[in-house]
């Protein structure tokens, strides 16, 4: 039997209309989001199928609509698929503790609610962005980056590190790049996982307190240092102390198992496989980016 993990994306993953094809080709998807849709508030349906770019880069929508997204999949595809183990990025984290049991899938689409709004809320309160860095020596890169008052937000693995600030300070970063690297500025409302978000890090402190958690059922990745988290109640508290810390994906590549496995990227999917593609060689990726990708899924 073929070993699979499962992965949950991160916000910037999503585009416009990228849930049309699930809602048509994957019997049980629309009943799913419906389900999602009346936790989180949100017409996920809608907004994952006709509404523009502009409406689900808004960090409100984006986050539960991925998280959304994600959780649909999984229910919906993986009902007589075994899975391993399960991680997520950054707001992925969230689909994953779903996918693993700690929290139930209507409790994540509440929570998400209310730290997408939190940290919208938090980013309105000063002009800050992030942007990527791709390339360079890691070490000349992170003292550039310190040099310039910015904070790494994600340490992503396969030369990629994401830079947070003050928005002034990310067009100086632009300006004069580390040596051999590029610098690209996201299109994010402010400085993720940086002490711009405390905020947000405190309302959702608050909301986690009602929420019942349990111990995961399968193994279960943290971005916080990479390792499988084996209690409900500490990855609970992680994805709290995620708002304003970095995220350590390369950490969590780098403890992924040693032996050939399917690494399985959740829609809206793309960008961690192809970090994983880069950077774990005994991986064999697979992008559900359409419903038909699931036929290289070794059941």
């Amino acid at each position: 039997m073929t070993l699979s993990i499962v992965a949950c994306p991160g916000q910037g993953s999503q585009t416009a209309g990228f849930l049309g094809s699930w809602l048509t080709e994957v019997q049980g998807f629309r009943s799913e989001l419906e389900k999602l849709s009346s936790a989180s508030g949100l017409d996920l349906v809608s907004l994952g199928t006709t509404a523009d770019d502009a409406q689900i880069k808004n960090t409100a929508i984006a986050q539960p609509l991925i998280v959304a997204s994600s959780i649909a999949a999984y229910r919906t595809l993986f009902v007589a698929t075994s899975v391993r183990g399960v991680l997520g990025h950054s707001v992925g984290e969230f689909a994953a503790a779903a996918i693993a049991g700690v929290i139930s899938d209507s409790d994540a689409m509440r929570l998400v609610v209310i730290r997408a709004n939190a940290m919208a809320n938090a980013a309105a309160e000063h002009p800050t962005s992030m942007a990527a860095i791709l390339g360079g020596d890691p070490s000349e890169v992170a003292l550039t980056v310190a040099e310039m008052g910015l904070q790494i937000a994600n340490h992503n693995g396969a030369g990629q590190l994401v830079a947070a600030g003050e928005k002034s300070q990310i067009a100086a970063l632009i300006a004069s790049p580390p040596v051999k690297s590029r610098v690209i500025e996201l299109k994010v409302a402010g400085a993720f996982h940086t002490h711009y978000m405390d905020s947000a890090r405190h309302e959702l402190a608050e909301a986690v307190k009602e929420v019942e958690v349990v111990d995961p059922i399968m193994k279960l990745w943290s971005n916080v240092d990479g390792q499988i988290c084996n209690s409900g109640q500490s990855f609970l508290s992680s994805l709290v102390s995620q708002v304003t810390s970095p995220v350590r994906w390369d950490l969590c590549m780098a403890s992924l198992p040693e032996e050939q496995f399917d690494f399985i990227e959740l829609p809206p999917a793309g960008a961690l496989t192809g970090l994983v593609k880069r950077s774990v060689a005994n991986a064999n990726p697979i992008a559900l980016k359409m419903p038909t990708d699931f036929e290289r899924v070794i059941k």
